[in-house]
């Protein structure tokens, strides 16, 4: 795609300039170890246990620090974008993020590095830039990647880059912005191969190669006069068949398709389940608007993947890393350290409840914060498991009774195992019944924790709540409850023995 600039001003300078700074009029004489900078870093710090994004990453500020800006210019021009952008993302200062952009040769290759960046960096990159310098940079991207662009920054100024572009694009562009974010509709690009069901093969192949804005062909989708979609075809069956081959003759009609609304998570699973390249976006009336490619899927995976581990260990998305201020942070982790503090405090009125017990026999305090410890560990790996299955589409609902009684099994096993050493241990260090009273009191709340943790998670999905709210702190502490509850219980029930 080809975004034109309707209107500049005169003034305005269209090409990349070096940026000078005051500490930094000119660049200084090269010094003998900048251009080999990178290579000696690769090699003196591979062996400290450094991955090469590190090396890179403080190559990158040497040279910034140094002062060396041609030599960390040319560096950056054999970088390949993604890299680029990911030593942005990871540079402290906005000041920096920025020199190292304005650094990035060719408004191409700005612009490719833009669409990898996160949404913070990309608003601090085109902090100082100018409506028309911005529309520009994008001129190359595609619909999709534009839409992302423009989606992170403010409104009013996403609207002036917009009335920037040539009208066609703008609007194409427009269209997508009005698709809630996390849908297909959002992440789709408008930039894909289809022709009419009537073309002939020879018609498709010419086609194809005068097709300059079609971001990826991976497939040939085929429509009928209406714009529906009615096939598709893969460019193998294009070339083993006569010419004159109608594309209806040959296209599969059974297509794996979404809708604009649908969750982008269900079309990652869609596409990994079928093993696509690419997959069609059709609208309410069955016409074909867009495809979403395996590129757009993967970043999908991972956001969902991050998304999910996040809730599980009680935050969000803008708390991870350095994103949000320390009082933002705090505050959305807090209602998750406060299930926490119940719980425990519940636990403490659990160990009151059963004081006597412990009067009576003051060793099998010695054993409280195995069996909490215990419980609560294996009933995270159950639920951690499920809500994994359930998001990847693993697990389905139909599967619960299945999966139920396996993890019971599981818990069980794992019980028996951990039972019997805690027995022995029980055994040598106070006595032979309060052993086995340990061992049995393990086992149960193993069982009882995989139960919970498996059956939490299912029944959260049932209710269409998102079941990584389940995990974490609040299966934890319900589990570390459960397992002392069971344990001290027994302990009461065998008191006469322990004495």
């Amino acid at each position: 795609m080809t975004c034109d600039i309707q209107t500049f001003r005169p003034d305005v300078t269209m090409q990349p300039t070096e940026r000078v700074t005051e500490s930094n009029p000119v660049d200084p004489p090269p010094r003998p170890g900048d251009k080999d900078l990178l290579r000696d870093a690769l090699r003196d710090q591979a062996d400290r246990g450094r991955t090469k994004s590190d090396i890179v990453l403080l190559s990158v500020q040497r040279l910034l620090h140094r002062g060396a800006i041609t030599n960390l210019a040319k560096m950056l021009g054999r970088m390949h974008q993604a890299d680029v952008a990911k030593v942005i993302v990871h540079l402290s200062s906005p000041k920096e993020k920025r020199e190292v952009f304005e650094l990035v040769r060719g408004e191409s290759k700005r612009g490719q590095v833009l669409s990898e960046l996160d949404s913070d960096s990309i608003n601090q990159v085109l902090a100082d830039l100018l409506h028309s310098d911005i529309a520009w940079l994008i001129k190359d991207l595609g619909p999709d990647d534009v839409a992302y662009l423009l989606g992170v920054l403010p409104e009013e100024r996403a609207k002036e880059i917009l009335s920037l572009m040539r009208t066609e694009d703008s609007t194409e562009v427009a269209d997508l912005l009005k698709y809630p974010k996390g849908t297909a509709g959002g992440i789709m690009t408008t930039e894909f191969f289809a022709l009419p069901e009537d073309a002939t093969a020879q018609d498709a192949i010419q086609r194809l190669q005068l097709a300059t804005d079609a971001e990826m062909v991976f497939y040939i989708y085929v429509t009928d006069k209406d714009e529906r979609l009615v096939g598709v075809l893969s460019l193998r069956q294009l070339l083993t068949v006569p010419p004159t081959t109608p594309l209806k003759n040959i296209a599969m009609r059974d297509v794996i398709s979404v809708t604009v609304d649908m969750d982008q998570e269900e079309v990652a699973r869609q596409v990994a389940s079928y093993n696509l390249l690419a997959i069609p976006v059709i609208d309410n009336d069955n016409k074909l608007v867009g495809i979403i490619t395996v590129d757009d899927v993967v970043d999908v995976i991972r956001e969902e993947a991050t998304e999910d581990m996040l809730k599980m260990a009680g935050a969000i998305e803008e708390d991870s890393v350095s994103k949000s201020s320390s009082m933002a942070s705090a505050k959305h982790r807090l209602p998750w350290l406060f299930t926490n503090l119940v719980g425990s405090l519940f636990s403490g009125a659990i160990l009151w409840e059963f004081r006597y017990t412990i009067q009576e026999v003051v060793a099998i305090v010695s054993f409280i914060p195995v069996i909490a410890a215990m419980g609560g560990n294996v009933g995270l790996q159950s639920s951690t498991l499920i809500i994994r299955g359930l998001a990847t589409g693993l697990i389905e609902l139909t599967d619960v009774r299945t999966v139920f009684f396996r993890e019971i099994k599981v818990g069980l096993l794992m019980g028996l195992a951990c039972g019997v050493i805690l027995t022995i241990v029980g055994w040598i260090w106070h006595q032979e019944f309060l052993g086995m009273v340990v061992g049995v009191s393990l086992i149960m709340a193993f069982v009882v924790s995989t139960s919970m943790a498996t059956f939490m998670p299912i029944v959260l999905k049932r209710m269409g709540v998102d079941p990584a709210v389940a995990a974490g702190p609040f299966v934890t502490t319900a589990n570390d409850i459960t397992g002392i509850t069971i344990y001290l219980s027994l302990a009461t029930v065998f008191m006469e023995y322990l004495r």
